[in-house]
């Protein structure tokens, strides 16, 4: 049975308290309640906000760190870096975005990284493919042609898809760029999914059909094009209903 895709990050699963903490204060840097070089609460401030111990807050405070939102020093506080600092390729940054509401010039910069890695591992699939690789990205296009009411279920049949070529063209580093595909698609399962729209849905199931077939015939040029069709065609979706933005 196909294993379904986890958009739990996105959905508010449950967290522990200090990733609740971490989740609140990352959603407020993102969203610039709290601006780059400018100072946080101070620890007191912050525990009575959030009722956690200081060992919660501590740890809260070192997630962040780690992710190059903030920095703390002794004596002068807990500040927020400038973005360069940020790591967009973290999967829970990526989650706090969402969940704030992202422009379409963010929407644009995934769709960038996608061109840039995904249809090279489609042509890779091209040549590494097995069968069963084949018939497992078949799977999950059968999947998303039968979800015609549900934008949650085509969504994560889609990102199984695109997942499923990355672990065919056996590079590795792909699986690194899984939470921004997972990102990239929920824009699209979130504003603009093709099940709202007969032609867009029978478009985009025909645009997944045409990667697995170039990648079957083993011509990588077809199945990169294919692929770059198919990422183009998702963010035209999402220009068509205007900025995105949180809860919509």
């Amino acid at each position: 049975m196909l294993a379904r895709a986890n958009f739990s990050r996105f959905a508010g699963g449950t967290m522990s308290s200090h990733d609740q903490v971490a989740s609140a204060l990352g959603g407020e840097i993102l969203a610039g309640v709290y601006q780059p070089g400018q100072k946080l609460p101070t620890e007191a401030e912050m525990l009575d906000r959030f009722g956690v111990s200081r060992t919660v807050l501590r740890e809260a405070f070192k997630t962040l760190t780690a992710k190059g939102l903030i920095v703390s020093r002794t004596r002068v506080g807990t500040t927020v870096l400038e973005s360069a600092h940020w790591n967009f390729f973290d999967a829970d940054i990526l989650a706090w975005k969402v969940a704030k509401g992202f422009d379409i010039a963010f929407v644009r910069d995934l769709a960038a990284i996608r061109v840039a890695i995904e249809p090279a591992a489609a042509a890779a699939a091209a040549e590494k493919a097995t069968a069963d690789d084949i018939a497992a990205m078949r799977a999950w296009v059968a999947q998303m042609a039968t979800a015609t009411s549900s934008a949650s279920d085509f969504a994560e049949a889609d990102l199984g898809f695109h997942r499923a070529v990355g672990q065919a063209s056996g590079n590795v580093l792909m699986r690194s760029l899984s939470a921004v595909i997972e990102t990239a698609l929920l824009a699209s399962f979130r504003m603009s999914s093709p099940v709202r729209e007969t032609e867009a849905h029978d478009a985009s199931v025909r645009g997944h059909q045409r990667i697995v077939d170039a990648i079957e015939a083993r011509d990588g040029e077809a199945a990169a094009a294919a692929m770059r069709y198919i990422i183009g065609h998702g963010v035209s979706r999402i220009e068509r209903t205007g900025p995105p933005s949180a809860g919509r």
